[in-house]
């Protein structure tokens, strides 16, 4: 079997152009079609490289497996009790401005609630999983969790965070556009803080790939901006109602999130995340700033009013859409 690619890794992997299987041959992995891919510390690069790549990550994860960039991988180890360097330095990139001040100075990880029934050994995916918190959080749930990200300094430290908690996930460099996953391989689909940086073209596309890599039954779960939420309608304010570009947020209408969803997926409905923000989490706001806490007690006060009044859910920031695959 492999020696760079663990054999429980390789067996759940097809090739994301065309979704044949993959076999490993001499430090790369190549389909029967002849499309190859590097694998980099034992971690497979399965971007497709002729596509237009949606973050500067992909482009330097891409760069590394082709041999492009050979400059050595920085080596980082982390203490037992330590909080690993990679998540202290982009706490506030992958958990919202509440978190800047807490930029190198964490003492745990912030691990959130993941708002599923307990996972009974189902396969899950978080699709954009930076170092893996929500992957962490459905292993402890009962989960087999699989994450991708294009991005592999956050593979790298997804899979140092992992061993050092003593849990057995499954990462890859990947790009939710092209799945590198057989069709009907999960029960459950996630994504948080993810797809709102893509175009909404290139998220319908994500979309799509979720319900073909969903089994008939399957669910996902995936937040996404509200464009009629409070904070949300100040930030498109402050920058003209315009399309950014690039990993810049793009705003939804509830209906949109609807109707996008369920044509790519299946049944959706919406659910409240949280307001006044985008990522806060009510599990981490022991560890925020005394003068935040408020915003996040706030806000989960309301999230839980609006089980019991649905028109809270339009002015909310953040919402999940969770959406059911069609058979």
């Amino acid at each position: 079997m492999s020696s760079l690619l663990s054999p429980n890794l390789l067996s759940q992997l097809v090739c994301p152009r065309d979704h044949k299987p993959l076999q490993e041959s001499a430090g790369y992995l190549e389909c029967e079609a002849g499309h190859h891919y590097g694998i980099v510390e034992g971690i497979p690069i399965l971007l497709v490289s002729e596509a237009t790549q949606t973050h500067i990550e992909a482009e330097r994860a891409l760069a590394i497996a082709e041999g492009r960039d050979r400059n050595p991988l920085p080596q980082i180890t982390t203490r037992d009790r330590e909080v690993d360097f990679f998540v202290q330095n982009t706490i506030a990139a992958t958990n919202g401005s509440l978190y800047i001040p807490l930029i190198g100075r964490l003492k745990e990880y912030p691990i959130p609630d993941l708002r599923l029934p307990p996972g009974k050994g189902a396969a899950f995916l978080d699709v954009g999983c930076n170092w893996g918190r929500w992957c962490i959080a459905a292993t402890r749930l009962g989960y087999r969790a699989v994450g991708i990200d294009p991005s592999l300094k956050s593979i790298r430290a997804a899979y140092r965070v992992a061993r050092q908690l003593g849990l057995d996930i499954t990462f890859a460099v990947a790009d939710a556009r092209f799945l590198p996953f057989s069709a009907a391989s999960f029960e459950q689909a996630f994504s948080y803080s993810v797809l709102q940086h893509l175009s909404k073209d290139d998220c319908r596309e994500g979309l799509r790939e979720i319900r073909r890599v969903l089994r008939p039954g399957g669910k996902s779960l995936v937040q996404m901006p509200n464009a009629f939420g409070l904070r949300c309608l100040y930030i498109q304010l402050r920058r003209g109602f315009g399309d950014p570009g690039g990993f810049n947020v793009r705003y939804w209408t509830p209906r949109e999130l609807l109707n996008s969803f369920s044509d790519a997926i299946g049944p959706s409905s919406l659910s409240v995340d949280g307001y006044f923000s985008l990522d806060a989490q009510i599990s981490d706001v022991h560890i925020l700033p005394r003068r935040y806490r408020p915003i996040v007690y706030a806000s989960e006060v309301l999230r839980r009013l609006s089980q019991y009044m649905p028109w809270m859910r339009s002015v909310a920031d953040s919402l999940y859409i969770n959406a059911t695959r069609a058979n």
